[in-house]
């Protein structure tokens, strides 16, 4: 009799290993830890893309909710700007345009920078902003930071529409002559999503445990547009100054916009490739940087 009871429990434990393993190739989410530093799974992001595109549409509507202008505000931001820069860099200063209509040289300018300042500034911070989301349930952290960029690019289409809009008039009056380069704006776009997503994701990995630099970040974009072409053109620098500034990998991108809808301007595909080159490296950099700390940062922010 007791060598019968003996042996229930190995019948149970048997028969729980043998359910176990029957059950194991039932499971549709497979949670493991990442091998290599450079693996986003991305393959995770196309299983999450539904939860990918409700971030975009909450950082979308989350925009202009509770406000009296609503979405009339994508384009009343980008007017605003255009204009205190005509009064002061062009009437007070008295910076030249390079001969283009004042409103479309400052409204290119400023429709591709706040692209990427609305990008890098958001992203910079995704840890500490989302930290209660990620700390309750698991999906792909990188999704987070590609919603940003992506509800910014809806964004930035909204005002390259109303760029277009004042071009046609100008066009229209002889006043611009657009060329061939302008159909290079998606990989403009392309190249400056990727610089800024690997800033912000860089930025947002050590915000994590060195808070000051949030309160660099503001300071140090602002102090980023004046050292490239949005309020200047590149013509009017010094060559020793303009050699400088071309190093800055957002300076051949506004240079290539205004070339392309605007007629002015420079345009290299040597220093576009640079421009290219230096996103990449930062992308990869970043993804290094991003992994390390998505294992621990719940632990520090």
């Amino acid at each position: 009799m007791a060598s019968i009871e003996a042996t229930i429990p190995d019948v149970q434990d048997d028969q729980i290993k043998s359910r176990a393993e029957e059950d194991a190739g039932d499971w549709t989410l497979l949670i493991e830890p990442r091998n290599s530093l450079f693996d986003l799974r991305l393959h995770e992001v196309w299983h999450y893309r539904d939860l990918l595109f409700l971030f975009v549409r909450r950082d979308f509507v989350a925009f202009y909710k509770q406000t009296i202008l609503g979405p009339v505000w994508f384009f009343v931001q980008p007017i605003l700007t255009t204009l205190m820069f005509i009064l002061v860099f062009k009437n007070i200063a008295g910076l030249s345009t390079d001969g283009l209509p004042p409103i479309l040289f400052y409204l290119c300018g400023v429709t591709f920078w706040n692209y990427f300042a609305d990008c890098f500034n958001k992203t910079a911070t995704v840890f500490t902003t989302n930290a209660q989301l990620f700390g309750k349930v698991y999906f792909p952290r990188v999704i987070a930071p590609l919603a940003i960029v992506m509800s910014n690019l809806v964004r930035f289409g909204v005002q390259f529409v109303l760029f277009m809009c004042f071009l046609a008039w100008f066009w229209a009056r002889g006043e611009v002559q657009p060329n061939a380069a302008a159909l290079l704006m998606p990989l403009l776009i392309a190249i400056m999503a990727t610089f800024s997503l690997g800033l912000g994701m860089l930025f947002s990995a050590l915000t994590t445990k060195y808070r000051d630099l949030v309160f660099l970040l503001s300071f140090g974009v602002q102090l980023l547009m004046y050292a490239t072409p949005v309020i200047y053109p590149m013509s009017q620098m010094s060559p020793r100054i303009a050699q400088y500034l071309r190093w800055n990998p957002l300076a051949p991108l506004i240079e290539t916009a205004r070339y392309g809808f605007l007629g002015s301007g420079s345009f290299s595909w040597g220093w576009l490739a640079y421009s290219a080159t230096i996103a990449v490296m930062a992308f990869l950099a970043s993804t290094v940087v991003f992994n390390r700390v998505e294992k621990t940062f719940m632990d520090t922010v």
